[in-house]
This record gives C-alpha cells, sequence and structure tokens, in this order.
C-alpha cells in the first residue's frame, strides 16, 4: 500500500534496518510476553527520534514522527504502544530544556546521556488535561533531607522491564496543605522500585505493560521539576505538550496496525472493488486526520487549540479504524481465519486505542464546550 510504503520509508531513514528486523521474526513471536522488539527497537537508535540534534538525537517533526510511528504499529503494535511512552517523553522533557534555567545541572546531564546511552524513558506521568489531570497523579512524595521518598505506583506502565528512567508525576505537599503537581526522573535502578505481573491479555503482550512499584524511593531535589516565580506555568505546559504528543504517537501506532491488514486484502485481491476501496478508504482518511493534527503542531498551534484538535483527529480516526479492521478481517475470509491468528490478533489490536484517557464519553461536554467559546477542559 503506497502510503503504508513511504511510512516505512521514513522510518527506515531514521533507523535503518529496523523493519527488516521486526520482520524476520514470526508475528506472534514479535508480539508475545518476552518477545526482543523493544530491544531491536534500541539496537536500531529507536530512542533518537524526538530527541533535539544538540543533545544526540535525530530531531523528527511531528509529521515524521507520525509516520514512524504508523510503521512501526504495522509492524509491531505492541513496540508501537511501548515506544510512544518514550517517545512523548522525550518530546517534553527536551521542550522544557529549551530555555536557560528552566532544568537544573543534574537534569540537563540525564539528558545529554539518553541517546549515547541508549536510554529508555517509562512514563509515570498521568495522561493530564490543560487546567489539570485527567488521573490525579498515583505517586506521592515525602520532603527529606535533600530530596523526596515517592510512595505509590503505575498500572499499567509500559517499557517496565526495559526502562532506564521512569518518569513520575507526583504529588508535592504545599505550605498551605494544598498539593502540588510535579514531575520526578527515577532510575529504574533505584532502591525501592520494583516491577510486577498486571497485563493479562494476549494483544499487546509485549508492550511490557506491568506495574511498577515504588516504595520510599528516594529522589533528589534536583531530579524533580517543578514550578518556580519566573515559570508559574511550566508542569501545565509540560503536562498539555505531553498530553498532545501522546495523542498523536498512540493513535498513529493503532492506524498503522489497521493498514498492514488493510494492506493484506489489497494484495490478495479479496471482496469486490468497492468492499476494497471501502476499507482503503476508512484507513487512509484515518491518518490523514491525524497528519492533519500534527502539520497544526509542526506549524505552532500550541494550548487548547492543540489539544482539541488532536482529540477531534483521535476520536474520528479510532471510528474508521474500528470499521475498516472489521471489514478487512470480514474480507479476509473463514479460512484466513481458521488458518493462522495473526490477522484477527492484528485486527484485536487496533481496539486498545478506545480505552486510552479521555474516552470519548468523558471528552464529549467538555469539547461541546470548547467548540461553543469556552475554554477546554477535560475530566
Amino acid at each position: 500500500m503506497r502510503s503504508l510504503e513511504s511510512a516505512r520509508e521514513t522510518c527506515e531513514r531514521y533507523h535503518p534496518g529496523l523493519i527488516k528486523a521486526l520482520a524476520d521474526i514470526p508475528f506472534a513471536e514479535r508480539e508475545a510476553p518476552g518477545s526482543q522488539v523493544v530491544d531491536l527497537f534500541r539496537e536500531h537508535g529507536g530512542v533518537a527520534l524526538l530527541v533535539p540534534a544538540e543533545y544526540g538525537g535525530h530531531g523528527a517533526d511531528p509529521l515524521d514522527a507520525i509516520r514512524v510511528q504508523r510503521a512501526l504499529g504495522a509492524a509491531s503494535p505492541s513496540l508501537a504502544a511501548a515506544v510512544t511512552m518514550h517517545h512523548f517523553t522525550a518530546a517534553m522533557l527536551y521542550a522544557l530544556a529549551d530555555g536557560p534555567g528552566r532544568l537544573t545541572a543534574a537534569q540537563l546531564e540525564l539528558l545529554h546521556g539518553i541517546v549515547p546511552e541508549q536510554r529508555l524513558m517509562a512514563s509515570g506521568w498521568a495522561e493530564g488535561r490543560t487546567q489539570q489531570n485527567i488521573l490525579t497523579p498515583a505517586v506521592t512524595a515525602a520532603p527529606v533531607a535533600g530530596g523526596y521518598r515517592l510512595n505509590g505506583s503505575k498500572k499499567p506502565c509500559s517499557l517496565a522491564r526495559s526502562m532506564d528512567l521512569l518518569t513520575a508525576s507526583i504529588a508535592l505537599p504545599g505550605e498551605d496543605g494544598a498539593y502540588e503537581m510535579a514531575l520526578a526522573l527515577v532510575g529504574a535502578d533505584s532502591p525501592g522500585l520494583s516491577v510486577h505481573p498486571f497485563w493479562g491479555n494476549d494483544v499487546l503482550a509485549a508492550a511490557e505493560s506491568d506495574e511498577v512499584q515504588l516504595a520510599d524511593v528516594f529522589v533528589p531535589e534536583d531530579l524533580v521539576v517543578r514550578t518556580s516565580q519566573d515559570d508559574p506555568t511550566r508542569i501545565e505546559d509540560l503536562q498539555t505538550a505531553g498530553f498532545v504528543w501522546f495523542e498523536m504517537l498512540i493513535s498513529s501506532g493503532y492506524a498503522g496496525a489497521a493498514a498492514a491488514l488493510v494492506e493484506h486484502v489489497l494484495e490478495r485481491g479479496r471482496g469486490a472493488a468497492t468492499e476494497r476501496a471501502e476499507v482503503a478508504v476508512r484507513v487512509e482518511s484515518a491518518f490523514a486526520l491525524l497528519e492533519g493534527a500534527a502539520r497544526a503542531v509542526q506549524d505552532g498551534v500550541t494550548g487548547d487549540e492543540a489539544v482539541a484538535q488532536v482529540l477531534v483527529a483521535r476520536f474520528a480516526a479510532q471510528e474508521a479504524l474500528s470499521r475498516s479492521t472489521d471489514l478487512a478481517l470480514e474480507l479476509l475470509g473463514g479460512l484466513d481465519f481458521i488458518r493462522s491468528g495473526d490477522h484477527a490478533r492484528l485486527a484485536t489490536a487496533v481496539r486498545p486505542l478506545a480505552f486510552h484517557p479521555p474516552s470519548r464519553s468523558s471528552a464529549a461536554e467538555p469539547l461541546l464546550a470548547y467548540f461553543g467559546g469556552a475554554p477546554l477542559e477535560l475530566s
């Protein structure tokens, strides 16, 4: 399929040999627990995609980033889901580093080591909204000498077993008794951090989406990102930018899985021309919506407008992808279904897009209010 081949070519430019290395592993093995896909991603320089050039990365723009994600989703939906967490974390942190005094020397040193050491970042960041969080941080922080002790858990947490660094949203106690949200940078080898089984589904099983627990984990003060008098909106801006990147990247991975299934339909000439055209148009239109949102972000759209655009694209794509995979699986036929579970698994791997926050039902009233001229406040 022309557009999917274009996405693979984009991926090849950034990560030469990765798609072939993934394709050399049988699909069932690719998507199984203990799969090699995350290791292959690291071996082919995957961590560098959204890291700026001055930090040793590729500094890919939003359009290239979602095309790479589409290619990865077509090859391994688990891998695309897992590395979304690394990529959107990179987009947040390195954007924050773009300004004097916004990060400490320790934080900058850590960011300078991500690409040379091929360090993967998992996200314990609560997927957020423009004013507050969709999910209240599940990790609390108690002040101690030199930093904080963290307690809580993140589940599921993709890349749980391969991560080098956990970026965790935390609730800091304020002087007035209220809590302030901040971001802690936690080494995966920190005493008190442990990983436990959580994911019980065969779908996306290679994404390593298990539970990360923190029990009295010490984090130095200079590895906690928080607001300041000079930068009072730092965490809110970080949260909004991360949310926008997350929605674009995660949706694009699922769009790739759907496109791979449709590609099989087209290659085999299954069904009537009108049916093949229908599944192709639906899957192409879904990604075109995501490309439109990425172009808007690339052109400088931020804040509520960016959040609204990516949510509109995500929800519309979600519906189109669901319909296209249902029909594609039907067109591939019963014998295909009987002889191998690969295509059924690929179709099922598109479904979890509906489970990422915010849900369509929770976003309906906030989006309607925004369309009518009010601020966008998700809940």
